[in-house]
């Protein structure tokens, strides 16, 4: 009787457990006192990178703006991560000096965009499952249609 009560205490353990939640952070997710330890007009890119490590990405027409995104989840059992907060720094550099120009934070900037319930239309046929099954029957090919005429004997 103890070993069932000591196996019946031990699954419900492990049940449980697969429902603690777990957190995650994806990205460069900076605090507040490392944004301010970047100085406008003192700092270069290689003292940024220094001191808070390289961009997340870097503008795709601007090499002078660089982006610090990052972002934490948690999650429980099989549900989808919830995003808990998240944060965009970026970081401006004046084109000829190359020091800090400007420096920006978004937090929580995220935008839901909804989704579309409408249908493509595509052209073709709407067969039913019976038809789809039934579709070949009567079409294939007579013994004789398949077969090429050669001439001459070998």
């Amino acid at each position: 009787m103890k070993n069932v009560f000591l196996i019946l205490l031990i699954l419900s353990f492990s049940i449980l457990s697969g429902c603690t939640p777990m957190s995650a952070t994806r990205g460069n997710l900076l605090e507040d006192y490392q944004v301010k330890e970047i100085l406008p007009g003192v700092d270069g890119k290689d003292d940024v990178i220094r001191k808070i490590g390289s961009p997340t990405t870097v503008s795709t027409f601007d090499d002078n703006t660089w982006y610090y995104m990052g972002q934490k989840t948690k999650k429980k059992g099989i549900m989808d991560p919830k995003v808990v907060s998240e944060k965009i720094v970026i970081i401006s550099f004046a084109p000829t000096t190359g020091k800090v120009l400007n420096i920006q934070e978004q937090k929580d900037a995220r935008q839901d965009i909804p989704l579309v319930q409408r249908t493509t239309p595509v052209s073709g046929n709407d067969f039913t499952f019976v038809q789809q099954m039934l579709g070949n029957v009567g079409k294939f090919n007579r013994p004789d249609e398949g077969v090429i005429a050669t001439s001459g004997n070998r």
